[in-house]
């Protein structure tokens, strides 16, 4: 372990890392951050951490910055937690990407090592660098529950923000009341939201208390002031698929790698 309480002898790891395999800072730091280098046995992620002389830091044989690809989180969010919408409209411009980098902050308190699924497939190591620079491109409601992704891909993000409006999003939600004579079909199409009338939509009862619904640009607010046109109340909304990637079995508050074979 390094040590907390450094005197002038002590060194950065970066520095030490970056003499020991001539190169330079900014390529040692990447080494650190991918988990590749160890201090006295111990993996050490963070570039600024002090070394004593006496201190044995290797670099694995097989450090490559090859392994240094971006990594996307599927996050299954609990009901109360902010994941980039807080407002009751959608925010757009310098507002959205604000908005989207709060919320990946705050998920951060979710988005650890201690929350990893344990089952995750991916196969890939946990490291602290997979928990930096995220946004959020796909909000949920603070009262909703479900699948919400996080990336550092550039081309995840792209696809993400240009196309969220095709893709198809499903939700399961949870009513009460008595629906209206016709409701579900009007649910299905014949509602208006915000003055304008909606799409076909795909809706269907999973059990009594229940609604599927499988729709494409959906709006904050949108599902709620549906539900009330045909005299339900919503209690519960949770989010299991964003296009071709589902929520699948993860567990609430525990997240999971997007395998590279997933495609939104």
């Amino acid at each position: 372990m390094t040590d907390k309480n450094p005197d002038s002898t002590h060194i950065r790891l970066a520095k030490r890392v970056a003499e020991q395999l001539s190169c330079s800072r900014s390529t040692a730091e990447q080494f650190i951050e991918g988990g590749f280098v160890s201090v006295d046995g111990q993996i050490e992620e963070a570039p600024g951490a002090r070394v004593r002389p006496d201190q044995t830091v290797a670099v694995a044989p097989d450090a490559s910055l090859l392994e240094l690809t971006p990594v996307t989180l599927l996050l299954h969010k609990p009901a109360g937690f902010e994941a980039g919408l807080g407002l009751p409209g959608a925010p757009t411009g310098q507002a959205a990407h604000a908005s989207r980098s709060q919320g990946a902050q705050q998920a951060l308190t979710l988005l650890s090592a201690a929350s990893h699924l344990p089952e995750d497939a991916s196969g890939i190591r946990v490291l602290q660098r997979h928990f930096k620079q995220l946004e959020c491109f796909t909000p949920l409601p603070t009262e909703a529950s479900g699948l919400v992704v996080y990336t550092q891909d550039k081309r995840i993000a792209r696809k993400l923000a240009e196309d969220i409006e095709s893709l198809e999003q499903e939700c399961i939600v949870e009513v009460k009341g008595d629906i209206a004579p016709n409701g579900l079909q009007r649910l299905c199409h014949g509602l208006t939201f915000n003055g304008r009338p909606l799409p076909p939509i795909k809706v269907s009862w999973q059990n009594e208390t229940k609604l599927r619904f499988a729709l494409k640009g959906i709006r904050p607010g949108q599902i709620p002031a549906m539900c009330e046109a045909v005299g339900l109340t919503v209690v519960g909304m949770k989010r299991i698929r964003i296009g071709r990637v589902p929520l699948a079995k993860v567990p609430e508050g525990q997240w999971r790698y997007l395998q590279p074979w997933e495609k939104f």
